[in-house]
């Protein structure tokens, strides 16, 4: 790949609010997850929702006209990314699992600082500058004060398990903006999913046999809301935007998602919001503007 096969457009008003409303949507994940994880295993969740998601995706793709067949040269590219999303997802659902929704929606919204490092050196033309290196230092200075409180809580593992799985998202952000750059969106998304889906299957059955399960009515709402809005919908949305647009460039927006997912923490699940996590989501916060404040790229 060269700089001239990249697409690194300037985010105008329409992409920017597409990329607003997907974080806000996006804001509510884990805790969605956490209502999910009530009634269902973690890897037997990640796969019903991404089932739904591909189920997802591939109407949108036939209602679009848009073919799921890919070249046969692409197939090595889409199955390492389905691998990392295997391995993304399972530590997101575990780690949700061993901590709670707003110390989780926190972690794992580092995944824009991670997103600018591997961009600098994987996407030509995305390069590291001055205010994304002070912002990835403001970022690890919020998920220091996190992992601070996480000593006394017993959250330590789970802590660490999400941020993990931020840094692997982060890393898959820039995977798919290389994708797409050759593959329609549909056909990135579709195959991320549907590769995934034997892993979980075999993962669950040899380490969930003897979970019970109990399918209420906010469980099967929270396994929805993962699989058709955030892995369909959202997936599609943000894969759509990275094709056009600097992947470092759309973490910016990410700043909304986790405030939206403490506050929904905190009304929903009634979470404390103690003062070290209040100081962390302000330091994270600052730190995915100041990452990507690059002249002209990060208006809107």
């Amino acid at each position: 790949m060269n700089a001239s096969e990249v697409r690194n457009e300037r985010i105008g008003l329409k992409a920017g609010s597409l990329a607003l409303l997907a974080v806000v949507l996006w804001g509510g994940n884990s805790v969605s997850i956490k209502i999910g994880l009530e009634g269902m295993p973690p890897v037997a969740m990640a796969g019903a929702r991404f089932l739904l998601g591909a189920l997802t995706v591939a109407v949108g793709a036939l209602l679009s006209g848009i073919p799921l067949r890919v070249p046969r040269g692409r197939w090595m590219g889409l199955t390492g990314l389905g691998l990392l999303f295997c391995v993304q997802i399972g530590l997101l659902n575990v780690g949700t699992h061993l901590t709670n929704a707003s110390r989780s929606t926190v972690l794992i919204c580092t995944y824009p600082f991670f997103t600018a490092f591997f961009a600098h050196f994987l996407i030509p033309g995305d390069r590291l500058s001055t205010s994304k290196v002070a912002g990835l230092l403001l970022s690890f200075a919020g998920v220091t004060l996190v992992f601070a409180e996480s000593l006394g809580t017993g959250y330590l593992l789970g802590d660490m398990l999400v941020l993990i799985s931020g840094m692997l998202l982060g890393l898959r952000q820039v995977v798919i903006k290389r994708l797409v750059s050759g593959l329609h969106p549909f056909q990135v998304v579709f195959w991320q999913a549907v590769l995934s889906l034997p892993v979980f299957a075999v993962a669950s059955a040899l380490f969930e046999q003897n979970t019970v399960w109990e399918l209420s009515s906010p469980v099967i709402g929270a396994v929805l809301f993962q699989g058709v809005v955030i892995a369909g919908f959202c997936f599609i949305l943000m894969a759509s935007l990275l094709k056009r647009h600097r992947a470092s460039t759309l973490g910016a927006f990410g700043f909304v998602t986790p405030v939206f997912g403490v506050l929904l923490s905190v009304l929903l699940l009634g979470e404390q919001l103690s003062p070290l996590l209040a100081a962390s989501l302000m330091l994270v916060a600052i730190g995915i503007v100041v990452v990507n404040r690059d002249a002209g790229e990060s208006r809107v």
